[in-house]
């Protein structure tokens, strides 16, 4: 193995993670900190027995940034809690998995202190390739056809928005809702009261693939052959705002079709 390493060898290390995944997934980006160009590059494998908390899930990220010892475990676990804890494919997790960040600091810049404009920098820049692999591990759960967004907005706290949009994402009545086409605005609403987030109906403002639903405490005439045609996208975005304070977060899952279901009842060990 060592003397099968390369610099040109990414693509075939994001290749023989790979389980039942279709796709191998990678992120990269270049960003300028402290007077130098930082590169962060990340590759994940995911698709089935996801859920949060990771599951059956593996993710290295890697920078050349130059950092204090003791830095990037400050980050790791809120990084996580923003990104490939928001992921959800079938609801089953596992206690197989990894979340490794990396920093050699071949980019020669000073090092990335705690508390610094530079950490805020390189905190987003890390972020941001995280949560583009999370999202590829959603858009590939097992089965899937389509990739489900959801935005929680106005919530209470941040946490319960992470909260809210976690149980939409990976309630199996939205998922198969959106696999069929039905913008059924009960299931979503039913999720979010159930999520543990307050939430008050009549401050309560939902759209589905960009239509609205439900406002004011009750659901809107809507056009159901815009939203088939909505659902007919790749990716489905769900808005819930709640009107309560300033918490939002974003969480992705899939649509539940029967694929799904043979891949994992002709699937043995």
């Amino acid at each position: 193995a060592c003397a099968g390493l390369s610099e040109e060898g990414g693509d075939a290390a994001a290749r023989a993670i790979m389980t039942t995944d279709t796709v191998p997934k990678t992120s990269q980006l270049e960003v300028e900190i402290g007077g130098a160009t930082v590169r962060v590059g990340g590759m994940c494998k995911g698709s089935g027995m996801i859920h949060p908390n990771m599951a059956t899930m593996l993710a290295y990220i890697t920078t050349d940034a130059a950092v204090e010892p003791g830095l990037m475990a400050a980050l790791v676990k809120s990084i996580a809690d923003r990104s490939f804890n928001q992921v959800t494919v079938d609801g089953d997790s596992s206690t197989n998995d990894t979340f490794l960040v990396l920093a050699n600091g071949a980019a020669g810049n000073e090092p990335v202190r705690a508390g610094s404009v530079q950490a805020e920098q390189l905190e987003k820049a890390l972020l941001e390739v995280a949560r583009e692999l999370a999202r590829s591990i959603a858009k590939d759960g097992e089965g899937a056809t389509r990739l489900i967004s959801v935005r929680v907005e106005g919530a209470m706290s941040d946490a319960e928005a992470r909260a809210a949009a976690r149980t939409v994402a990976s309630s199996s009545l939205v998922k198969t809702a959106v696999h069929g086409g039905d913008p059924n605005w009960g299931r979503i609403v039913c999720a979010l009261g159930y999520s543990g987030a307050e939430l008050a109906l009549d401050r309560l403002h939902l759209s589905v693939g960009g239509l609205v639903v439900f406002e004011r405490g009750a659901g809107v005439e809507v056009d159901l052959a815009a939203v088939r045609r909505a659902f007919e996208q790749p990716e489905i975005e769900i808005v819930a705002r709640l009107g309560l304070a300033g918490g939002s977060a974003e969480a992705w899952g899939c649509d539940l079709s029967e694929e799904y279901v043979r891949i994992n009842a002709d699937y043995t060990t």
